[in-house]
C-alpha cells in the first residue's frame, strides 16, 4: 500500500490569525476611544469623522466583524484540515476568502466613518457591502463543503456539524436582515417598518452577536 503525502494550508491560517490580532487591536482602541467621549466629549476634536455616532458603530463592526470574524475564519481554517485529514479544496477560494473579508472591513471602515449607514444596530452597512459579504460567505461555504466531501477522514465530527449549521444559519440572518430598497449607491431603506422591523433587526442582532 503506498504511503499517501499531503500537507495543510498553514499560510492561510496564519493570514487569519495575524488579521485577527491586527484588527482586534485597532477595534478595541477605538472603543477606548468612545469609552472616553463619554466623559470627555471634546475627545471627538470637533472633527465630524471621530463624533460618538460614527465612532461607536466604527467599534462594534471592528470587534465583532473584523476581530471575531477573521478568528472564527482562522479556527475553522485550522480544524477543519485536520478533522478531515484534508488539505482546503481550494486554496484560491481560501485567498478570495480572507482577501474578500479584509476588502469588506476597509469598505465598512470608510462609510461608517463617512456616516452612510441604514441605522440599525449592527447591520449598518449598506447595500453594496452587504452583497459583498453574502459574496464572501458563499465562498468560504463552497471551499468548506468541496472539502468536507474529499476528506480522507470518513467520520464527521460533530464540530464540523456545527460549521456547516453556523454557515446556513449566518447566510439566513444575514440575507434576511439585509432585504432593502437602494435609492441610491450609498443609501437604502428597509423592506420592513414599525414593529416588523424591529423583530427582524434583534432577531438579527441576539443571534449574530
Amino acid at each position: 500500500m503506498a504511503l499517501e503525502k499531503f500537507s495543510y494550508d498553514n499560510k492561510i491560517v496564519k493570514m487569519f490569525a495575524i488579521a485577527t490580532i491586527l484588527w482586534g487591536v485597532v477595534g478595541m482602541l477605538v472603543g477606548l476611544l468612545v469609552a472616553f467621549q463619554f466623559i470627555f466629549p471634546s475627545l471627538n476634536f470637533g472633527i465630524e469623522y471621530t463624533t460618538f455616532g460614527r465612532t461607536r458603530p466604527l467599534h462594534t463592526n471592528a470587534v465583532i466583524f473584523a476581530f471575531v470574524g477573521n478568528g472564527i475564519f482562522a479556527g475553522v481554517y485550522y480544524s477543519l484540515q485536520r478533522l478531515l485529514k484534508a488539505r482546503m479544496f481550494s486554496d484560491v477560494l481560501s485567498r478570495i476568502n480572507f482577501w474578500g473579508w479584509q476588502f469588506i472591513i476597509v469598505s465598512a471602515a470608510v462609510t461608517l466613518l463617512m456616516g452612510l449607514t441604514t441605522g440599525k444596530e449592527y447591520a449598518e452597512l449598506e447595500w453594496p457591502i452587504d452583497i459583498l459579504i453574502a459574496g464572501i460567505w458563499v465562498v468560504f461555504g463552497w471551499n468548506m463543503f468541496a472539502t468536507i466531501l474529499k476528506r480522507r477522514e470518513r467520520h464527521l465530527y460533530v464540530a464540523i456539524w456545527f460549521y456547516i449549521a453556523t454557515f446556513v444559519t449566518v447566510a439566513v440572518l444575514h440575507i434576511v436582515n439585509s432585504f432593502e430598497l437602494p435609492v441610491s449607491f450609498f443609501k437604502s431603506y428597509s423592506v420592513y417598518a414599525g414593529v416588523q422591523d424591529a423583530l427582524v433587526q434583534w432577531w438579527y442582532g441576539h443571534n449574530a452577536v
